[in-house]
């Protein structure tokens, strides 16, 4: 590719947004969310579940629906949960919901008790709608909230281990072969992860995952005592970032997606320790991801398109004109929170240097 020319690309889907509405208006809204995502080059996202009502049926679905109807600007596919209120216990209606979802999930908690994951599981394969799970074994935290890797050894901080994340995705893998549900991993962070997907994908298992442009660029080496380093899964090691790049190469990992999760600038004050875990990403993952993974020769150009647009597509069978986003790949510039459309302005990436100037996104090709 000719870094001096400007490229138009497939207008970019993600699949892991949260836009705090209902609920929780004061972090980000389907308007400014919506924007955000349009800003970044994306047409279509799909807004998980962690609001106030949970949308655990029809009628706590209908206030987010209303929303994204009046102030989207992009396409806005809202995911059902898993469980009611996302605890983890009582299922939810999945075929009475199905119609209007891009999936079920419970994210931000992992369904802790097998037999509720296995029913769940038999119950949304029929709907052929895809389970996208938040993997996390809730008594291997420890209270953690970083890598449970060397900067938390030297700075005195409480770790989150490997394995909550990896020994809940290998259980969830084995349920999916035994129903036939359809697997979507969300937001891989770890090596060992990567290898049980890679090995369930060569062994027919119908799995799909997620990793995040800031796990492919950073490792917690780069952490800083800032809230912005903070977030679920965490930044984890140098190896971790290794295997979750070697995993994009080989085509284990089939999508991109930022899991931009705004929190209010107080939530975010707090250090590593006591800030809310969450941050945004639309506004700078095109850039960080061809920065990372493009301009060093990692992957092509062609690779990109499908991990950022094409393939979250396919999986969860967003159909339509994806439009188009003009971008200027020779162009840097350096991360500015206070430019962002988001309402939440936390990112590692503040102050970085990175290419790729989006010159304009279009709904409609």
């Amino acid at each position: 590719m000719n870094r001096n020319e400007i490229i138009e690309l497939p207008g970019l889907a993600d699949v892991h947004v949260h836009f705090r509405e209902p609920g929780f208006s004061y972090k980000e809204t389907i308007r400014t969310g919506s924007e955000a995502a349009l800003a970044g080059g994306y047409t279509a996202v799909c807004t998980m579940p962690n609001l106030k009502p949970a949308p655990d049926s029809p009628e706590h679905l209908a206030p987010q629906l209303e929303a994204i109807e009046r102030d989207a600007v992009i396409r806005v596919i809202p995911y059902a949960t898993i469980t009611r209120q996302r605890l983890g216990k009582e299922l939810v209606d999945y075929e009475a919901l199905a119609p209007y979802v891009a999936g079920f999930s419970d994210d931000g908690s992992g369904v802790q008790d097998e037999e509720v994951m296995r029913a769940a599981m038999k119950g949304i394969a029929p709907t052929g709608k895809i389970l996208a799970a938040h993997c996390e074994v809730e008594s291997l935290l420890r209270k953690g909230y970083i890598h449970d890797g060397e900067y938390a050894a030297r700075h005195g901080h409480r770790g989150i281990c490997s394995e909550s994340e990896w020994r809940e995705i290998e259980r969830n893998i084995r349920l999916a072969a035994e129903t036939g549900c359809r697997l979507h991993i969300c937001h891989i962070s770890t090596a060992e992860s990567v290898a049980l997907i890679r090995d369930a994908r060569k062994a027919g298992i119908e799995v799909t995952c997620e990793t995040g442009p800031h796990y492919l660029t950073f490792c917690d080496e780069d952490l800083k005592e800032e809230g912005r380093f903070k977030m679920n899964p965490p930044i984890r090691s140098r190896r971790d970032r290794d295997a979750l790049i070697e995993g994009i190469v080989d085509g284990t990992i089939e999508c991109i997606a930022t899991d931009h999760a705004p929190h209010s600038a107080e939530e975010k004050s707090k250090g590593l320790e006591k800030s809310a875990m969450g941050v945004v990403g639309l506004e700078t993952a095109l850039a960080a991801v061809y920065t990372t993974l493009v301009k060093p020769g990692i992957i092509s150009m062609e690779k990109l398109v499908d991990i950022m647009s094409l393939n979250p597509r396919r999986i969860f069978g967003i159909e339509g004109d994806p439009g188009r986003v003009k971008v200027d790949f020779s162009q840097s510039y350096v991360v500015d929170p206070a430019t962002f459309k988001s309402m939440g302005k936390a990112t590692p990436y503040e102050g970085m240097e990175i290419y790729g100037k989006i010159l304009e996104t279009r709904i409609h090709d």
